[in-house]
């Protein structure tokens, strides 16, 4: 009974031994996690292991025994990814970077899917299967090239951002493609158009309802479980919503990947934001890489065996036609040509999406017999050789510096991490009396920041003011990721818990090391202990407070304003000196005394 037991949690011990042994030595080697995952999928596949298994039995126990189950748990990977993609849309943000996702993106996505679908249809497939191959084959990778520029810390780059805009044009297509498979697939009609324009309207009133619905229901929800204060609470409502509204969308004849993405893009405005995204990417990261592990499970190796010239030279080929349609886009667009020949290379291959869409097509009858097989090989083959497509990329630019300069964008396109910010702007932890102030100088100055806070009635209030707060715990490593820590100019802890502050500004200087960080200090002591953690400015209550008041004594006791504010200003700078060296205590003692001598008289 005992061994049964354990054989239902088989598969799950598969999964997370992967994730949590095997990913770890891969990702020392440098070897990205998706493809990672997508290698250890096709050696547990029945080509590798399963081959292994007919000569040595015991090698049976490391298969998935429930391929069926695991893949229910997989797609939540791109329910979760479609959710995250909606958080980081909003009208704004679109109309700020409408010239490259819809012009650039779009045009890629026009001229890639007919010329794809002109091939597939000279190899053998029919002209629907090779209309919906066209479409697959258009899309690129957003999970490996992302993650690429991220790890580089080069999302803000212009081929990071040209390649961020043309992917969210990609994923923003998925929707509507999806729901042209499942208008194509319907055999019973005679009446194609009618089918399709039939489900893009009843699409439109599902989504209509879900918008309408979530619109008045889920922000009240939000903020009612937030004010618990409870970091569980508020992950179990997180995942109720994002799986919920892809069940309803499933009631409703869509998708669960169209009902997640929009409710991403109901809450993409709204203070909760950051902290959703904090909460759901590490299960969309390990969701995601089980869709990937299965897809290496599937592939079929005995077909690359057979055929091997044919399907790398069909991936080579999707690569090339890519390539060739956004280098000559980026003429149209007078983008940086050095810059968009390093995204066009990246962008070439097929991404998760193409199998997303593929698998449609199979559930509503298209490719018979296994008829995706050679597509599936082609898609993963280049999502192997992204990585590889890089370091070309970079190799080549570097030898060949003719190819162009680094010249500034003839436009504005904002970063991934938060569109309406740049390179410069500046995060604020803590938005009550000193936070808010803060916040309202960086305003007057036109400096872009993010502030943040755990109290939900003071982010609404500072929503309804029209000041840039979000709901979110900054001691929580993936939400300071999230806010955008990796291109922050400066972090502001303006908290009044001495814990807090600590706490906060560990985890600030564990993620950027080279990040300038001013902290609010309850009196010198914590201002000393702030100093060796690691602050750049530590600003004590007290001997704050001590110098305002000095000032004021100075002014009313009849000397010059002038001179009132150099004396208080030089009498700051001797403190932090002395505060920034623990081994001067006694001449910082010795200056406060002498303060406080000086105010008496």
């Amino acid at each position: 009974m005992q061994a049964e037991s354990l054989f239902a949690y088989k598969d799950i011990l598969i999964i997370l031994g992967v994730a949590g042994l095997i990913m770890p030595v891969l990702l020392r080697i440098g070897v990205n996690s998706i493809l990672g995952f997508l290698v250890i999928g096709l050696l547990l596949g029945p080509h590798v292991l399963g081959q292994l298994a007919l000569h040595f039995a015991p090698l049976r126990a490391f298969g998935l025994s429930d391929v069926h189950a695991a893949s229910g748990m997989a797609e939540l990977g791109v329910v979760f990814l479609l959710f995250l993609i909606g958080l980081e849309l909003s009208p704004e943000r679109l109309r700020t970077m409408r010239r490259l996702v819809f012009g650039l993106g779009g045009l890629q996505i026009a001229i890639s899917t007919p010329i794809i679908a002109l091939l597939a249809y000279l190899v053998g497939y029919g002209i629907t299967e090779a209309f919906i191959i066209g479409m697959a084959l258009a899309l690129s990778s957003t999970a490996i090239v992302i993650q690429l520029f991220s790890d580089k810390k080069r999302l803000g780059t212009v081929a990071g951002r040209i390649s961020f805009a043309v992917l969210l044009m990609q994923d923003l297509a998925v929707i509507p493609m999806l729901l042209l498979v499942s208008a194509l697939g319907n055999q019973d009609s005679t009446n194609l158009l009618q089918d399709i324009a039939w489900a893009f309207m009843q699409a439109i009133l599902a989504a209509t309802i879900i918008v309408i619905v979530g619109r008045y229901a889920l922000r009240p929800i939000l903020r009612f479980v937030a004010a618990t204060k409870s970091p569980d609470l508020f992950m179990a409502i997180v995942l109720f919503i994002a799986m919920g509204t892809g069940a309803a969308a499933t009631l409703a004849g869509l998708s669960m990947s169209i009902g997640a993405f929009i409710a991403g893009l109901m809450l993409a405005e709204t203070e909760y934001r950051r902290a959703i995204e904090a909460i759901l990417e590490p299960f969309k990261g390990l969701l995601l890489g089980l869709f990937f592990l299965l897809v290496g499970l599937n592939l079929d190796l005995g077909l690359m065996m057979q055929s091997p010239l044919q399907i790398v030279s069909a991936a080579l080929l999707v690569v090339i036609v890519k390539f060739v349609i956004v280098m000559g886009l980026s003429t149209i667009f007078k983008l940086p040509r050095r810059s968009t020949f390093e995204a066009a290379l990246l962008l070439g291959p097929g991404g998760e999406f193409a199998i997303v869409l593929l698998a449609a097509a199979s559930s509503v009858g298209f490719f018979k017999a296994n008829g995706t097989s050679p597509i599936l090989l082609v898609v993963s083959l280049g999502l192997i050789a992204i990585p590889l497509l890089s370091a070309l990329a970079g190799f080549l630019l570097k030898t060949f510096k003719a190819v162009g300069k680094h010249t500034a964008m003839p436009f504005t396109v904002p970063s991934p991490q938060d569109l309406a910010q740049d390179q410069s702007h500046i995060i604020v932890a803590g938005f009550g009396r000193v936070g808010s102030l803060v916040a309202a100088m960086l305003e007057e100055q036109k400096l872009a920041y993010v502030a943040v806070d755990m109290d939900v009635e003071t982010v609404t209030a500072a929503r309804k003011r029209g000041m840039k707060t979000y709901y979110g715990d900054a001691a929580n490593a993936a939400f300071l990721e999230a806010c955008g820590i990796a291109t922050a100019k400066c972090l502001a802890i303006t908290m009044d818990n001495p814990a807090r502050v600590d706490e906060i500004l560990r985890i600030a200087r564990n993620l950027r090391p080279d990040l300038k960080i001013i902290a609010r200090a309850r009196d010198e002591r914590h201002a000393i202990r702030l100093y060796q953690a690691g602050v750049t400015e530590a600003i004590p209550e007290t001997i704050e407070a001590s110098l305002q008041l000095g000032e004021a004594v100075l002014v009313e006791s009849g000397v010059p304003m002038g001179l009132a504010i150099a004396a208080v200003h030089e009498r700051r700078d001797s403190f932090r000196k002395l505060l920034g060296r623990p081994d001067r205590r006694l001449e910082l003692s010795r200056a406060r005394k002498q303060l406080r001598a000086q105010l008496k008289d």
